[in-house]
């Protein structure tokens, strides 16, 4: 493109939202740096070179007051970025019976709900975008198939709440991408990378985790759409 790509990614404020938004801006993208907490988004945007915008992915008007400031701000969005998430209360085991439907909500409200409501409130905006682009952040813990591969470390992991949530995020990206088929919709898996999230346990660097998130959010018109990929290709779900 000639002119300059401008990206919004939410949860832009630290871990691998932080890291994607350095990484594009360092690619040449205007990107709106979206943070839920108005004090830590704006200083993570000040070290970025970012346009800060404040958006909690749970609240229909702040979603709805963010795209309206990026209509106003530029009249299009070229790639979203689907990036925040919570961890939820991580049941494991037996113990998952003591995971409510209320627990399964509040993640869900987050993991799943909130990209539908940033995705629908940006739509007007992607479609005004010449190759527009969405990239759903999921997880490994969000494939059946590699959590039910006993070779693979996701296949440790019980839990009802994050997992499920993650693989709901997949199914809504494909459904994405088949009704809108002139924007690339993917979901992507990090892989274990050591954020917050985690405790910083992962073996993953910061940077190897965000690699596939650019990636995808970097795709031209004729690139991949519908699909779930890792920085090794794609993940069987």
């Amino acid at each position: 493109m000639d002119r300059m790509t401008t990206t919004l990614i939410t949860g832009a404020n630290k871990g691998l939202g932080f890291e994607t938004a350095r990484q594009l801006i360092e690619a040449g993208h205007t990107v709106y740096a979206a943070s839920r907490d108005a004090d830590r988004g704006r200083v993570a945007a000040d070290k970025l070179g970012a346009r800060f915008v404040q958006l909690d992915v749970t609240d229909d008007d702040s979603v709805r007051v963010a795209a309206e400031f990026v209509r106003a701000d530029s009249g299009r969005l070229d790639v979203l970025v689907n990036n925040a998430g919570i961890t939820g209360v991580g049941k494991l085991g037996e113990r998952i019976a003591e995971t409510t439907a209320a627990d399964m909500a509040h993640v869900f409200d987050t993991n799943l709900y909130g990209p539908v409501r940033v995705t629908n409130a940006f739509l007007p905006l992607l479609r005004a975008a010449e190759s527009p682009v969405v990239v759903n952040v999921s997880s490994g813990l969000g494939s059946i198939a590699l959590c039910t591969d006993p070779e693979r470390v996701e296949s440790r992991v019980n839990v009802l709440d994050y997992t499920s949530s993650k693989t709901a995020l997949v199914m809504v990206t494909t459904q994405y991408a088949k009704a809108f088929p002139a924007i690339r919709f993917n979901a992507v898996d990090p892989g274990y990378t050591a954020t917050d999230l985690n405790g910083h346990s992962g073996p993953q660097t910061i940077e190897e985790g965000a690699e596939i998130l650019v990636r995808m959010a970097t795709i031209s018109a004729d690139g991949p759409t519908g699909g779930f990929f890792d920085r090794h290709g794609s993940v069987t779900w």
